[in-house]
């Protein structure tokens, strides 16, 4: 498949698709193709209305203001805390600077180096005028605005004199950004200006990675040249990276070590009423062959900056109208930040990343790689505004499915991986993980997309591979061969001890550190071996109740993509085997006693229920597997204020349990996925008041949902203080989804 940028246009309106009588409720939708042509490929439209109303109305959902003092972007937590605005899934970003902070230019670029985000530079790029011998103060006529627009940063100066500053940043393409500097004259005499461009670079404080970047003049403008670094965990450079400034009018440029001085050839001359655009475009690549694709992407946008601003205006006000749509008002805000953060982590083709993909967070240094569990929740959110761009990230990890013919691990044919990035490690990637996969609701994702996308293609394609995985998980995760499955560890070098196998079962959970995984508990893991006694990898010796109610929604999922497609026999015999999976689940899982599921013991059968309750005891409601008595009472737990129903809902362990720690991760933080996943199961079994109220806690108590702050990766059920990373995709995804409740 294409990279998105070179696919054609989003149109501003969706088209209504046949609905579909299914298993899941809404019908698919056919929505135009969300890709962004190429510049030179573009239709006419100069006739599109001025989206000024539509970005009014959603100026600056995310404080996006900020300038850095040093080129390593995180704070003690490495958290980056300033916002960025990425766009068409480019590997470098951009902010605002304050009203303090020096003036003239967009803060940045934040660059990745492959896996880690680094500042380039505090502002490499910064317009300066000059009139008479004399700086322009860019503040004489007032304190600037800088705003942030849906698909776009501005920024607007009156510069004294009625003579206006217009600056504005959108992307051109995947690896394009495109500056339009807009002068314009009110004033009743002639202005005469000289323009120029001054910047300077940020090293990486120590390191090979301190000497890694090189200023140089470029043909049009500047360049910075990359040095080879491998530096695992810190640094990744090939030495073929580069990031390069494209002038469209002839600049001579000067550079002084680490700093630039670029001027534009001619001076600017503004008759009374006049005005004069000035663009330049900025280009971020990993290899020569993207150089060469990125200079004529950044020619095509500079030959018709126009046609690109319209092109990104189109775009986004169908990302904007798709994600509002059905919101009340009040919410709607919230709804296009939440937009604005999935398209700043989204990342195009590159390295061993094939498909275009939404990585948790640019915001953190760990997390700019794809993980399975986040792109199956992460799509799902998607979907709602750009149904082709969830499909492809669905792709990015199934591209990297174990296959049967895999040298080193055959037996995991049909896997998985738990994330992919940049580097595996044949290319000294440390972040790629095979020692285990996450939660199966890759078919959930699938069927989520196909809903609103309405590609029938798209199910012909996953469905055999949607197959071969959960296959994987009854092949090599189910110890006893009763239909129930355990969460465990592959073959792998990594998981070379118990304690490591143990680690990456949890890790397969997706629930780190929750107390059901504690070895003081009496977590373990036990082999599970082929009938012909080879090793296929190690389970928990406990059954768990999520990983089983999730297996059951698989099966139904399966079921419908199966029944669409018109293979009515595979549907049947797929919802059968939904349904015997419930009926495990409900038999063995459920204790009267606490009125929760719980994780069962391997050996006896016996619930765990002396490890305390855990939000993974509601998934049974959101799969459809709790009898109607048994939602009951777990109904009663959920909207208890000494359970689950905390100021912010729902913990992942209930305030009742000993290892209920409101700052502990999995051990009490409360997670939107989580949330979500109770809240719809509230609204399955009838209980719709519940779920509007638990929504409606979720949204006046979270940090940050309201307001400009960003969105985090878990919050403290009981204040809503945000916790842990900032900008994170599948919370981002998942109040998409609750928004509309």
């Amino acid at each position: 498949m294409t990279p998105l940028s070179r696919r054609r246009l989003l149109a501003a309106t969706a088209a209504t698709g046949t609905a579909l009588a299914v298993v899941g409720g809404v019908a698919p939708t056919a929505h135009a193709d969300d890709r962004q042509a190429a510049p030179s490929d573009l239709p006419d439209l100069s006739d599109l209305a001025d989206p000024s109303a539509l970005s009014d109305r959603y100026a600056d959902v995310l404080d996006l203001h900020g300038t850095p003092a040093q080129a390593y972007p995180g704070d003690a937590t490495g958290n980056n805390p300033i916002n960025v605005f990425a766009d068409l899934g480019a590997w470098h970003a951009y902010a605002l600077p304050r009203p303090q902070d020096p003036l003239g230019g967009f803060t940045g670029p934040l660059h990745l180096a492959q896996e880690y985000p680094w500042w380039l530079s505090d502002g490499l790029n910064r317009l300066q005028l000059t009139e008479q011998g004399k700086v322009l103060d860019l503040a004489a006529g007032g304190a600037p605005r800088l705003t942030s627009l849906p698909g776009l940063l501005r920024q607007s100066y009156d510069l004294g004199g009625r003579l206006a500053l217009t600056l504005e940043l959108r992307f051109a393409g995947n690896r394009t950004a495109l500056v339009r500097a807009r002068l314009a004259n009110g004033g009743p005499a002639e202005r005469n200006l000289q323009v120029a461009w001054t910047g300077a670079l940020l090293r990486p404080a120590a390191g090979p990675q301190h000497d890694a970047p090189a200023l140089v003049a470029a043909e049009r403008g500047i360049a910075v040249r990359f040095a080879r670094v491998r530096q695992t965990w810190d640094y990744l450079t090939d030495g073929t990276e580069r990031f390069e400034v494209r002038h469209a009018a002839p600049v001579r440029t000067t550079v002084s070590g680490d700093g630039h001085r670029t001027e534009l050839a001619g001076a600017v001359r503004l008759a009374p009423g006049a005005a004069r655009t000035l663009d330049w475009a900025e280009s971020y690549t990993f290899t020569d062959a993207e150089h060469a694709r990125a200079v004529a992407e950044a020619d095509a946008a500079l030959r018709a900056p126009d046609r690109v601003a319209a092109a990104g205006a189109a775009r986004w006000a169908g990302y904007v109208a798709r994600a509002t749509e059905g919101v009340p008002a009040a919410r709607r805000r919230t709804a296009v930040k939440c937009v604005q953060t999935l398209v700043t982590n989204w990342r195009s083709p590159a390295g061993r990343i094939r498909h275009d993909a939404v990585t948790p967070t640019l915001s953190y240094k760990w997390f700019s790689g794809v993980w399975a569990w986040d792109t199956w929740k992460q799509a799902a959110g998607t979907a709602v505004f750009a149904p082709d761009l969830a499909a492809d990230q669905i792709r990015a990890m199934f591209d990297h499915q174990i296959r049967p013919d895999s040298a080193d691990r055959p037996q995991d044919a049909g896997m998985i991986p738990d994330c992919v990035f940049y580097n595996d490690p044949s290319t000294g990637g440390g972040n790629w993980n095979e020692r285990n996969s996450k939660p199966p609701l890759a078919s959930w994702a699938v069927w989520e997309v196909y809903r609103r996308g309405g590609d029938r293609a798209f199910l012909r394609e996953l469905l055999p591979k949607l197959t071969a995985y959960q296959d994987w998980w009854y092949r090599t995760r189910d110890h006893d061969g009763e239909g129930l499955c355990e969460y465990g560890a592959t073959v792998d070098p990594g998981n070379a001890a118990p304690a490591d196998c143990l680690a990456a079962a949890a890790w397969e959970s997706g629930m780190d550190n929750a107390p059901r995984f504690d070895a003081a508990l009496g977590a373990a893991v036990v082999a599970n071996r082929s009938a012909q006694g080879a090793l296929l990898g190690w389970s928990l010796t406990q059954r768990s109740v999520d990983l089983n109610a999730y297996l059951a929604a698989d099966h139904r999922a399966l079921a419908a993509i199966a029944a669409e497609l018109g293979d009515r026999t595979a549907a049947q015999r797929l919802r059968g085997r939904a349904e015997a999976i419930d009926r495990a689940v409900r038999d063995t899982m459920f204790d009267p006693a606490t009125g929760w599921f719980h994780d069962t013991d391997l050996a006896t059968g016996a619930r765990l229920t002396a490890r305390g309750r855990g939000i993974e005891g509601a998934i049974p409601l959101w799969s459809g597997t709790a009898s109607p008595a048994q939602a009951r009472a777990v109904r009663r737990l959920l909207l208890d204020p000494a359970e689950f129903g905390t100021a912010l809902p729902f913990p992942t362990v209930a305030r009742s349990s000993p290892s209920f720690d409101p700052a502990g991760y999995w051990r009490g933080l409360a997670w939107i996925d989580q949330t979500y996943f109770a809240i719809e199961g509230l609204r399955r079994y009838g209980w719709n008041q519940d779920a509007r109220r638990a929504t409606d806690r979720l949204l006046t108590t979270a940090a940050g949902l309201g307001g400009d702050g960003p969105l985090r990766e878990n919050y403290d059920p009981l204040t809503g203080e945000g916790r842990n990373s900032t900008n994170f995709s599948w919370s981002a995804a998942l109040l998409l989804l609750l928004l509309r409740a």
